[in-house]
């Protein structure tokens, strides 16, 4: 019985196709089996029932002219009950999916443009996919997943791309710091305004401080001392004023020189001036 008939192992997830002189005859599963090669049967050859993966790498041309890779990814097995089909109807299963990957890369690429590439890649890998599936069923293989794992433009293109992207956000970051320094500026003017009329109101208030000490110390003098005018009161007030000027000038240690004329009569004078200025002043002002 020995010579008549031998065993033959079949792996777990592999398949063996059995012929009878040279016809196909059966599937055989994992596990062992008897060949009687006396009959005429024999094993012709193996299948594998694992989950395959084929990387194919496909060069095509967007709608606006640039060249890229697109490198797609394919995960396929063969059925278990179409095995005779996986194995005799194809002669080479890998350039057959690589073939059918290349036409439908090149037929969806072309319409898009590379921005839009790469957004779509998905909807690209769900056409090839479908495609895959419509085509390999019928010779025994399923298309488990498809993928477009990578969409790589020329070397040029994507220097010129991060060119772009670059002079993109200096742009936005121009924009941002001229509006920054805008609002510093605005801010600057709106506190230089602020600090003015807070001196404008200083300067009126001791100004009207003055107007007020000046007016009651010529009524004070006025009742104190009988028989003076409001008009002598002032010029007493105004020749104090000055010698006070003149004391402060004396005192200041800064190197420059001024240069008075002073005389006798340069009180009366002076005085003169002081009131002849006033009541011009009032005289325009009513006017």
């Amino acid at each position: 019985m020995g010579n008549l008939c031998c065993c033959v192992q079949v792996d777990q997830s592999t398949v063996a196709i059995r012929e009878q002189f040279g016809k196909f005859d059966s599937v055989l599963e994992p596990g062992c089996h008897c060949m009687p090669w006396m009959l005429g049967k024999r094993v012709a050859g193996h299948l594998t029932l694992r989950l395959q993966q084929l990387d194919v790498r496909c060069e095509t041309k967007t709608k606006d002219n640039v060249f890229v890779n697109v490198v797609a990814s394919i995960q396929y097995r063969a059925l278990s009950g179409k095995a005779s089909d996986a194995f005799y109807k194809l002669s080479n299963t890998r350039s057959q999916i690589q073939a059918y990957v290349f036409d439908v890369i090149r037929a969806s690429v072309p319409k898009l443009i590379l921005d839009d590439a790469f957004e779509q890649k998905d909807e690209i890998a769900k056409a090839v996919e479908e495609e895959l599936e419509k085509a390999m069923s019928a010779y025994g293989f399923e298309i488990v997943q498809t993928l477009i794992v990578d969409i790589e433009p020329d070397e040029h293109v994507k220097r010129a791309m991060n060119e772009i992207n670059a002079a993109a956000r200096l742009r936005v970051a121009a924009n941002e710091k001229a509006e920054a320094e805008k609002i510093v500026q605005i801010k600057r003017a709106e506190g230089e305004a602020e600090a003015k009329y807070l001196s404008g109101l200083g300067i009126a208030r001791q100004r009207q401080a003055i107007v007020d000490g000046l007016r009651d110390s010529v009524l004070g003098f006025s009742v104190n001392v009988p028989g003076t005018t409001a008009k002598d009161v002032m010029d007493m007030v105004l020749i104090t004023q000055y010698f006070d000027t003149m004391k402060e000038i004396g005192a200041s240690s800064k190197a420059s020189s001024v240069f008075i004329p002073h005389g006798p009569g340069a009180v009366r004078d002076i005085a003169t001036q002081i009131r002849d200025g006033l009541l011009q002043g009032s005289s325009v002002s009513h006017h």
